[in-house]
């Protein structure tokens, strides 16, 4: 009777669906990100780039539940996540935030709860240098501080020693302070470097001031609204500062493809003058790699932003964070399917994450590099002027982060990027050092003689008062290694109470 029960179990089991380590068949995905339309990366304008790689990535065994909620670039963020895991609809997977304050706290939480956090934003230092606060975070665009290498190794190249950073700093989402701040915390080791901010909103911007300050440098980056650097730009051709001598920058990476041609001209009298000042102006932005089926993807962003009345102007063109969202979802998909092969489940957000990290996939504009830490490798591009006629721009520099290499390109010129009147030969020595008149050699004699005296008088002068000076000097340079630390600080330090 055994027998018979063994071999009835053995066909049951037979006949049974083999169980496999298929995807769940639904991924839950919550999308942070702002509803006004006045950011580049708000939901109307990114909500399409998900969607299209939700339908190329979905399958039989594998389906994506996207929801978008209203990060406003604040606490919305944070409330959107507890109130849906409240509610028990804890998601899978979360695409975002882009700001810098509302993401440090979603990441936190995030991270506490095992979810995998993608994001084409939260490019600020803090989540580099803390990152044991932030361990289910990967960054599917360049950070600042990828940025910074690139500045880096342009001044290694050149020679360039002295830096001003200028920034334009609102108080609020600081974009550019957190820019600024990844070229500072790259270069301040090995270069001098000082940085200037300005608030355009509350306060008239002071050229005076922003002048004294470059003449005393060599390299000038700023990250400021476009009609700010018009005039920082028209300041210094006033002064006769764009002759070469200093080399400037502006940063300029989320509407890379926007920027460079016309940036000058505004149809006022000051136009033929920002046009001669933008001779000398770089403007540093993302290095775009396109490939056919990016024109796709470009021409379906477009439609959707004619529906829904964003086909307008500069919006129209896709930008990186509606490129970076897209990737971000492909990226989680194929480390979710390595994942499974290896028996864990889409709850497993630290195994998934793991996965993403120190990889390579092809993105939708290229391939996409991911380092050990969860970063995306920076490609970014130089741009200048090449047509001082027309004044039309054209990149001179590619930077590649996966090498750490520079690409000078057919439109470089050597000469925009040297420092001149700049290097001071010293004086040759004479040919032959005994050739002295017999005038000379009895002046050198009594002020040798003199010189000795005046000597030891000070030396008598100076042992009744060696002490007191001692003392005075140690405590001057202690207040001042105090002043530098703090002003290294207050620039590092300011993202960590975010």
């Amino acid at each position: 009777m055994s027998c018979l029960v063994s071999f009835c179990l053995s066909l049951w089991l037979a006949a049974s669906p083999v169980r496999t380590s298929a995807p769940d068949e639904d991924i839950s995905v919550l999308a942070l990100l702002p509803r006004n339309n006045s950011y580049i990366f708000s939901i109307s304008r990114v909500s399409p780039a998900i969607e299209y790689a939700r339908r190329r990535l979905e399958s039989p065994g594998l389906r994506f539940s996207v929801d978008y909620a209203d990060s406003n670039c604040h606490n919305d963020a944070l409330f959107a996540l507890v109130d849906r895991a409240m509610g028990g609809r804890t998601p899978d997977l979360l695409l975002g935030p882009v700001c810098e304050y509302a993401a440090s706290q979603v990441v936190r939480l995030a991270s506490h709860w095992n979810i995998p956090v993608v994001s084409a934003g939260a490019l600020a230092s803090g989540f580099s240098l803390m990152r044991s606060e932030y361990t289910h975070l990967t960054r599917v665009a360049p950070t600042y501080l990828k940025m910074g290498e690139t500045f880096y190794a342009m001044f290694e190249y050149f020679g360039w020693k002295k830096a001003l950073l200028v920034f334009d700093d609102d108080k609020e989402e600081r974009n550019c302070f957190f820019t600024i701040e990844g070229v500072h915390n790259v270069l301040i080791e090995q270069h001098h470097i000082e940085h200037l901010s300005i608030n355009s909103k509350e306060f008239k911007v002071d050229l005076d001031e922003i002048m004294k300050f470059v003449q005393d440098s060599e390299v000038i980056i700023m990250c400021a609204g476009a009609d700010i650097v018009r005039e920082i730009m028209l300041a210094a051709h006033r002064r006769k500062l764009t002759n070469g001598r200093y080399i400037f920058f502006n940063i300029e990476l989320f509407n890379s493809s926007l920027y460079g041609d016309g940036s000058w001209y505004r149809g006022d009298k000051y136009d033929s003058d920002a046009k001669h000042a933008y001779a000398s102006l770089n403007t540093m932005t993302l290095l775009r790699s396109v490939k056919p089926e990016f024109e796709n993807f470009t021409m379906e962003l477009r439609k959707s932003n004619k529906k829904t009345g964003l086909h307008n102007g500069n919006f129209e063109n896709v930008n990186m964070f509606m490129e970076g969202f897209h990737d971000a979802l492909v990226l989680y998909t194929i480390a979710l399917e390595e994942a499974r092969k290896s028996g864990y489940t889409k709850k497993d957000g630290d195994q998934i994450t793991q996965r993403m990290w120190n990889r390579s996939f092809e993105g939708i504009a290229g391939q996409v590099n991911i380092d050990v830490n969860g970063e995306r490798y920076g490609d970014f591009s130089v741009m200048a002027m090449t047509d001082y006629d027309a004044g039309t721009y054209e990149t001179v520099i590619n930077y590649f982060g996966i090498n750490e290499s520079l690409q000078l390109l057919p439109g470089f010129n050597s000469d925009r990027f040297s420092l001149h009147g700049r290097v001071r030969t010293p004086e040759p020595l004479p040919d032959d050092p005994c050739g002295l008149g017999v005038s000379a050699v009895t002046g050198i004699i009594v002020g040798a003689l003199l010189g000795t005296a005046l000597l030891m008088a000070f030396y008598f002068f100076r042992k009744n008062y060696r002490i007191t000076i001692e003392r005075r000097t140690q405590r001057e340079e202690c207040n001042m290694g105090k002043h530098r630390q703090l002003r290294e600080d207050s620039i590092r330090s300011n993202f960590s109470a975010a």
